[in-house]
């Protein structure tokens, strides 16, 4: 299973159980992406709202293709949608750099 490394910076709300968190990153092209959904979405740790933000977690992703030329970081397509997860732009298929993943 590949997880593609997040922020968790906040507990959004405790409805609809189990609580909602907001998780962040960035992609290979600088741009921040957000997502709301329920904490057991996001792999890693048991989140409450007591927790100390920021803490890293994990969305299961899929990887899609992955590119690499000679001088330039290795980029990965993945899909973040195994999981039902989207951003809050509603996209689910983004451009990272391959050390933002994890296997586990």
């Amino acid at each position: 299973m590949v997880f593609l490394r997040c922020e968790a910076v906040r507990w959004v709300d405790d409805e609809p159980q189990p609580g909602l968190v907001e998780v962040r990153f960035t992609d290979a092209h600088h741009q921040q992406w957000t997502f709301i959904e329920k904490w057991p979405r996001f792999g890693g740790q048991d989140l409450h709202p007591n927790s100390s933000y920021p803490l890293e977690v994990g969305i299961l992703c899929d990887i899609l293709d992955s590119a690499s030329s000679p001088g330039t970081t290795d980029t990965v397509k993945i899909s973040v949608a195994p999981w039902g997860v989207e951003s809050l732009a509603g996209k689910v298929e983004f451009e990272v750099r391959a050390d933002q993943l994890t296997q586990s």
